[in-house]
């Protein structure tokens, strides 16, 4: 059956069809589809885990028991789970297991614009590459088939733009095949040094062998046009390189991009006159072609940085490029900000109010920074809040007093706990604000172990922040609602002029959670408005001055009151539902 399928969804499909038994993901856009259309399958087991490397070796245990498994997670997750990945390259798999990178090329949500093929080359795992949703399908399913043939993981790169758009796939029937019986194997699966110096060779030569199967093996394939002109790609750019060119020029396109063909790419040069790579990010296939000591041009006619597009293409290479509609009108400007109602305004206001150094972390709440607000002065990693305010305060005691660290609920799950464990252990004077919104809510709403809900919404294992970081060995926690500014006021002083570690844990749910259930809509009596605008300091998009009077957009606002309690003048009233 042929149906219209997004890229993620695609991928979901090919690990259905291929008999894959058990997912273990952490959400990160692009790639958070993949995992949660892959638990509307029940023959499937899903899961979210904390984070991507408890995933990655989640995967791997259930591949020892002989099914096969998957784990997804974005290109800076796949850093996080670096650990397993380079040694699960020298113990290869029992059951198949694939695991999924999404890039982000363009940086549409991302902290970095890194380029993952480098961890393939690095951790000498065998990478495929997709350019469409049909080859998500495929490749998908043909990676299974890889990684149980040559004793490996796969990886699979997607990149924002494959895995959010959508194309025509054709669907099939589930395959599962037999179980892989577990036998104990200590010189395989035990990776001490005596043992991991015995599997390096094989790894070696399994790269060769993978090298030898893409040259023959279909998945790179060569598209004929003129002799003039030979461009090698992959991907997303591939597709540009069609739509600009068509069957004017030569095209090799590659499906495997770790390891690269050697004779193909021979072949391929020897029948063009001159050779390009057209590449997003790094040059990676460039490179490898000028070891082959053939002449190529590549990124000095495109660029290292950032998305390709049709129209760079024809730039690049000077065709024509067509000019798009152009608006009569300037389109103003529209930053991202906190949702109106955002549980986390009213503790930044705070953090704002008191001057405040703030170390920051990876969550929607990162539009902190964000003017007016501007209540955010480091944003690193996953959990890097908590172990910087710990150097920061070590190194300068002093500034312990006005410095906090914000990190979210699933954040904190993620890789906060470590850092939490740094400042209880070696005693720095910190505070450390956990922002509870009750779901993972940058990446779409996702459960996490702090909710008390699995993938499915089902009720599962639930961890109780305040036992964790009492457990943990702070003395100092307590609980704000930061809807009540002068009770995040008071939090906020009081635990910063505590000489010992603190635990400040704000906690409402997300304003956009289904079962939220909001108050009516604020009104302004304009009459008693004096125009002070002490209500514009929260950044709240359903407040607005207009002819010099506040107003609230009541298709916005939820009744939370923040800026009610700005308002020297009570001007802001309690809306009928």
């Amino acid at each position: 059956m042929k149906e219209l399928m997004l890229g993620n969804k695609a991928f979901a499909r090919g690990l259905y069809e291929a008999g894959c038994c058990f997912v273990s993901s952490y959400p990160g856009t692009p790639s958070t589809e993949v995992t949660e259309e892959a638990a509307k399958y029940d023959e499937i087991y899903c899961e979210w885990a904390p984070n991507e490397k408890v995933a990655m070796e989640a995967a791997f245990g259930a591949s020892l028991a002989g099914k096969r498994a998957f784990c997804g997670m974005k290109h800076v997750g796949l850093n996080v789970a670096a650990d397993p990945l380079y040694t699960m390259s020298y113990t290869g798999v029992n059951g198949g297991v694939v695991i999924c990178v999404a890039d982000d090329p363009g940086m549409h949500s991302s902290q970095n614009e890194q380029d993952s093929r480098h961890h393939a080359i690095a951790s000498k795992v065998p990478m495929l590459e997709p350019s469409d949703s049909a080859e998500a399908l495929e490749y998908a399913k043909l990676a299974f088939q890889i990684s149980e043939d040559f004793d490996t993981p796969v990886i699979m790169k997607m990149c924002t733009r494959v895995a959010h758009s959508q194309s025509v796939v054709e669907t099939s029937e589930r395959v599962v095949p037999a179980d892989k019986p577990y036998e104990k194997n200590i010189p395989k699966y035990v990776m001490m040094p005596g043992n991991a110096i015995r599997r390096h060779p094989f790894v070696e030569e399994r790269t060769e062998k993978l090298r030898e199967w893409s040259e023959t093996s279909g998945i790179n394939r060569v598209e004929k046009g003129s002799s003039a002109v030979g461009i090698i790609t992959s991907s997303t750019s591939y597709q540009y390189v069609k739509e600009v060119f068509g069957d004017k020029v030569s095209v090799l396109k590659l499906g495997m991009v770790n390891p690269l063909p050697v004779k193909m790419i021979k072949d391929f040069a020897a029948g063009v006159e001159k050779l390009y790579v057209v590449e997003e990010l790094d040059p990676i296939i460039e490179d490898h072609v000028r070891t082959l000591g053939l002449e190529v041009s590549g990124k000095d006619k495109l660029s290292l940085l950032g998305e390709f597009s049709q129209n760079m293409i024809r730039e690049a290479f000077g065709e024509e490029v067509k000019k798009g509609m152009a608006l009569d009108e300037q389109i103003p400007m529209r930053p991202p900000v906190m949702c109106a109602g955002c549980p986390h305004r009213g503790l930044f206001y705070t953090l704002n109010k008191n001057k405040c150094t703030v170390m920051g972390d990876i969550g929607c709440y990162t539009l902190g920074a964000v003017a007016p607000l501007a209540a955010m002065d480091m944003t690193l990693c996953m959990g890097a809040s908590i172990s910087a305010i710990h150097g920061f305060n070590k190194a300068d005691e002093t500034r312990a007093s006005k410095t906090v660290a914000v990190i979210g609920d699933s954040t904190f799950m993620h890789s906060g706990m470590t850092g939490l464990a740094n400042v209880a252990y070696n005693q720095s004077d910190s505070t450390i604000i956990i922002l509870d919104n009750s779901i993972t809510g940058m990446t779409g709403h996702q459960q996490n172990p702090t909710t008390g809900y699995n993938i499915k919404g089902d009720p599962a294992g639930k961890i109780n922040l305040e036992a964790l970081c009492h457990a943990m060995g702070f003395n100092r926690v307590r609980v704000v609602d930061p809807y009540d500014l002068k009770a995040c006021d008071v939090a906020v002083k009081e635990e910063l002029a505590a000489k010992e570690p603190s635990v400040i844990i704000s906690r409402r749910p997300c304003a956009l959670l289904k079962y939220v259930k909001h108050k009516a809509p604020l009104t302004v009596n304009a009459d008693k408005c004096v125009g002070c605008k002490s209500c514009m300091k929260i950044g709240c998009p359903a407040v607005s001055i207009r002819n010099g009077k506040a107003t609230i957009d009541n298709t916005l606002c939820v009744g939370c009151g923040v800026c009610s309690q700005l308002c020297p003048v009570g001007a802001f009233e309690e809306g009928v539902a």
